[in-house]
C-alpha cells in the first residue's frame, strides 16, 4: 500500500517551471491522503492564482504519482485559501 511518504517523495521531483524549485519545498502542498484503497488526495495551491503552468502541474503530478505501486486514483484539489505564503526559510532561499 502507498503512503503519504511515498506520494512525498514523488512530489519532490515536480518542478515549478518558472522558479525550478520543486513543490514540496515551495510549500505548495498543504495536504496529502492516501486511502487504503490506493486513491490518493493532493490538496495544494499554486504560487499565483493566474499561474500559467498551473494545468501542466496537476497532470504531472497525476501522472507521477499514479506510477506508484499500488495508487489507483490521483485527485488534486487546487484551492487558494489559504493564499501561498512562503516561509521566512523559503524567503530567504529564493533571496526575497
Amino acid at each position: 500500500m502507498p503512503t503519504k511518504e511515498d506520494v512525498m517523495n514523488v512530489l519532490k521531483g515536480v518542478n515549478d517551471p518558472e522558479i525550478g524549485i520543486d513543490i514540496v519545498t515551495l510549500e505548495l502542498i498543504y495536504n496529502i491522503n492516501v486511502s487504503k484503497d490506493g486513491k490518493v488526495s493532493i490538496k495544494m495551491t499554486f504560487t499565483t492564482p493566474m499561474c500559467p503552468y498551473g494545468p501542466m502541474l496537476v497532470e504531472e503530478i497525476k501522472s507521477k504519482v499514479s506510477e506508484i505501486n499500488g495508487v489507483k486514483e490521483v485527485n488534486v484539489d487546487v484551492v487558494f485559501d489559504p493564499p501561498w505564503q512562503p516561509s521566512e526559510q523559503l524567503r530567504a532561499t529564493l533571496g526575497v
